[in-house]
């Protein structure tokens, strides 16, 4: 996935801040003082990831670094004012959902399955991400069942 200056337009408008060109990648600082938090987000298109291209998500909080690698797409959301990235390999996904108040959320290595499944069967520790990935169902390949 690349980014484009449109998918950068509609992430703006979600996260209510504008991004900032910086070199390789475009840089959205987020502050939420009512509750202390800072986050900056960090867009890498197109770049190199050891021997293959392609895009880096990287998010850097007070006391968290987070990067999502191999980034190949996005779902955002006005109404939560929140955008969830994600990549997906083999039937896994991990997704890094960054929101308008600066705060922020890594699944990492989700199965695919969990997606289009009956949440309610699901171990409150385990339903949270389904729940939160499946925003992306719509932009992710078919998965066999």
């Amino acid at each position: 996935m690349k980014f484009t200056q449109k998918d950068i337009d509609k992430i703006s408008k979600a996260l209510t801040v504008k991004g900032k060109l910086m070199g390789n990648n475009v840089r959205f600082s987020i502050e939420n003082q009512e509750d202390g938090r800072k986050l900056s987000l960090e867009i890498y298109s197109d770049i190199q990831i050891g021997k293959k291209r392609g895009a880096l998500i990287s998010v850097y909080t007070q006391n968290t670094h987070l990067q999502l690698h191999f980034c190949t797409g996005y779902v955002v959301s006005d109404m939560l004012g929140e955008v969830t990235f994600v990549g997906d390999y083999e039937g896994r996904l991990s997704g890094l959902t960054i929101e308008k108040e600066a705060g922020c959320s890594l699944y990492a290595n989700v199965d695919s399955s969990l997606l289009s499944g009956d949440f309610t069967k699901l171990g409150p520790e385990v339903m949270l991400s389904g729940i939160a990935l499946s925003l992306t169902e719509g932009i992710l390949p078919k998965i066999d069942k």
